[in-house]
């Protein structure tokens, strides 16, 4: 008798630990306060040559990502290139967020982190994971992640708010940028990583109107599925 209920203690107490396991996230996943967010020249000039993602996708994936900032309070870099000069201004859908008048770097460097200003507000930011993403991926991303890599971060990228001349350069720097060590992932990816389980009420509401906003299909379901549960 003895012995039975020991088994069965021990059974319960290896049911509470797996239980116990299985809630605790994994360590590689994003959080509001665990990464530096770093939106680079997001602007008019370098998104008319982009051909791996459509302008209005690449749009709607750009608001995504800086309103999904925004909701989250992330530690958020804005930066252009040349911005009065050639690559002109950013995305409303980005400025609408970040007003370039007080949040965006201004830089000369095609590699944001060659340049000192931009490099000096990543780093101020104190996290050791940086997110990326911007035009070209092949140039302007590319350049600071790897770099960002070499100096020990831990470096992701939203590749479907990155764009560049052509599907090839675009993928290939994506390779490039995983064989280093650089992780992928997507906007909505992104979003719902920060938001993480739908009972977080306090941005439920803003997560939601953002992806009825932007995002697309998904975001006409939501905008049915909340029409319909009024009835």
């Amino acid at each position: 008798m003895k012995s039975t209920k020991t088994i069965l203690s021990l059974i319960v107490m290896l049911c509470a630990s797996v239980c116990a396991f299985a809630q605790k996230p994994s360590p590689e996943l994003l959080t509001p306060t665990n990464h530096t967010l770093v939106l680079i020249d997001h602007e008019s000039q370098m998104a008319f040559a982009v051909k791996n993602i459509g302008i209005d996708q690449l749009l709607n994936n750009t608001g995504i990502v800086a309103g999904g900032s925004k909701i989250f309070n992330v530690p958020t870099v804005v930066t252009t290139v040349a911005a009065r000069t050639f690559s002109g201004p950013v995305f409303t859908q980005l400025s609408d967020y970040y007003p370039p008048s007080t949040a965006c770097i201004d830089r000369t460097t095609m590699n944001a982190w060659e340049d000192v200003t931009a490099y000096k507000s990543i780093v101020a930011k104190g996290k050791k994971r940086i997110v990326l993403a911007g035009l070209w991926t092949s140039v302007c991303i590319a350049g600071p992640a790897l770099s960002a890599k070499a100096e020990g971060y831990d470096v992701f990228v939203i590749t479907d708010a990155c764009g560049d001349v052509s599907t090839e350069a675009h993928e290939m720097a994506i390779n490039r940028m995983t064989q280093a060590g650089v992780k992928m992932m997507t906007s909505t990816q992104y979003v719902l990583e920060l938001q993480r389980d739908w009972a977080r009420s306090e941005t439920y509401g803003p997560v939601t109107d953002l992806f009825k906003k932007f995002g697309g299909a998904y975001g006409v379901g939501i905008i049915y599925a909340h029409t319909m549960l009024k009835h």
